[in-house]
């Protein structure tokens, strides 16, 4: 009875049945549709880290700009070593350099140029002296040195045609000085009218010597026209002077890769004058012939009076180079441009005293009569006798001022000292030559 009674209720209420049927599948769908809503959310984070880039902007991160990029590369600090290779190698002395340079040779094959073939060196001088009879002046220029070759041009042709003054102007004690003296030598210079020794009165003379109808030619053959000490104004404005001159010929080369910038475009083509004149203030200028003479020798010669080792220009020291300083320097260690910039720097007593020393040392030279002597340790200055000319022009009252005061020019060369070979204490000098320190002296009393 029980059983047909239930089975009875569940026949009449099928739509209660269906309801909770739908309601248990809509529950049930409900659950299912979160959990995988619970479940997607993690497989999302983890696809999202397994990619490379994510577009879309996070708020933790800051984007430099350019601007603070530069500041923030800029102000971090930068690594150097201190294991510098200067300081672990010694550079190599003159002999060391000599017997690597002949060991190399003996197993290079030597480079020997057409132009330095008999035959055809003498068409390049066949042109060369048509080109001096033009009226021209020969500027070589091309790698390696030309020092053999033209030496050789003045020689063979230039000394068949008049008088000969070969010029090395590399030397690092070359002034323009020496150049009027050499021409000076020619029979006749000499006996022009000189109304002052001053090399501006010199070139003058001897332009209007060569000026004259019945003179012969001369040829200046230069070797570096563009070393240091043919770059001034003063050396230009002679040397021009001279090139302008009919019966003078100049046949110079270069070395240097801005030497075309020593002339404007008008000294360098300015024509001399048709016919010998005596008139020593025309226009000047160079009427330059650039042509190509490279040799591919090597510059042993040129590079005879500097040091060659191939580090020296970064040598920190070193027992080798210490030793060096203990060696008094000559004349040709300064130059006027190094004392100009050393005397700038210093005091206006240490300007004094080098005043002092340097007029007393051109007054020894005067009275020796001796302009080109090379040792100018016989022309210093005792120290004792400095001390007493300083105390009494109130440069220096004591001892330690006064070594103060001389501490510096030391230091840099420009002045030097050494022990007297009689005993007779500490002496003094400038290793100058007469004319740079007058010139130094003179530029140092302008400017105070």
């Amino acid at each position: 009875m029980r059983r047909s009674a239930l089975m009875a209720s569940n026949e009449d209420s099928p739509s209660s049945n269906e309801d909770i049927e739908e309601g248990d599948i809509s529950a049930s769908d409900d659950s299912d549709s979160d959990d995988q809503e619970i479940d997607a959310t993690p497989i999302r984070h983890k696809k999202r880290a397994k990619g490379t880039h994510d577009s879309r902007p996070s708020s933790n991160t800051i984007v430099e700009t350019s601007f603070d990029a530069y500041f923030t590369y800029n102000s971090s600090r930068a690594q150097t070593s201190t294991n510098v290779f200067s300081k672990l190698v010694l550079s190599l002395t003159p002999e060391e350099y000599s017997e690597a340079i002949r060991s190399a040779a003996c197993s290079m094959k030597s480079v020997k140029p057409a132009i330095l073939a008999d035959e055809y060196r003498t068409k390049v001088f066949s042109r060369y002296m048509s080109e001096l009879n033009e009226g021209f002046n020969i500027l070589c220029y091309g790698f390696g040195s030309k020092r053999e070759i033209l030496n050789k041009f003045a020689t063979e042709c230039c000394a068949k045609a008049g008088h000969v003054v070969v010029v090395n102007a590399f030397q690092p004690n070359f002034v323009i000085k020496d150049l009027f003296t050499s021409i000076e030598n020619v029979p006749g210079v000499l006996d022009q009218e000189l109304t002052s020794t001053a090399i501006e009165k010199q070139a003058r003379r001897i332009y209007d010597f060569f000026a004259g109808p019945s003179q012969g030619h001369l040829y200046l053959i230069i070797h570096n026209i563009d070393a240091a000490p043919l770059r001034n104004p003063k050396a230009e404005a002679h040397l021009s002077l001279l090139a302008h001159n009919p019966r003078i010929h100049i046949i110079a080369s270069i070395d240097h890769i801005n030497a075309p910038l020593l002339w404007s475009s008008s000294e360098s083509s300015s024509r001399k004058p048709h016919g010998p004149t005596a008139d020593s203030t025309t226009s000047r200028g160079f009427a330059w012939l650039w042509h190509d003479l490279t040799t591919l020798a090597s510059y042993d010669f040129e590079l005879a009076f500097a040091d060659r080792s191939s580090i020296s220009g970064a040598h920190g020291g070193g027992v080798r180079r210490k030793n060096d300083v203990l060696v008094p320097q000559n004349a040709t260690a300064m130059s006027e441009t190094a004392a100009r910039h050393i005397l700038a720097s210093v005091t206006q007593k240490a300007q004094k005293l080098f005043l002092l020393l340097g007029n007393k040392q051109i007054e020894s030279i005067e009275e020796a009569g001796d302009d080109r002597a090379s040792d100018l340790q016989q022309f210093a200055m005792a120290y004792d006798t400095l001390f007493n000319n300083a105390r009494d022009n109130f440069i220096a009252t004591n001892d330690t001022a006064l070594r103060s005061l001389l501490g510096e020019f030391r230091d840099h060369g420009l002045i030097v000292s050494a022990q007297a070979g009689s005993g007779s204490g500490e002496v003094l000098w400038i290793p100058l030559r007469r004319e740079r320190l007058t010139s130094v002296l003179q530029t140092l009393q302008i400017d105070k």
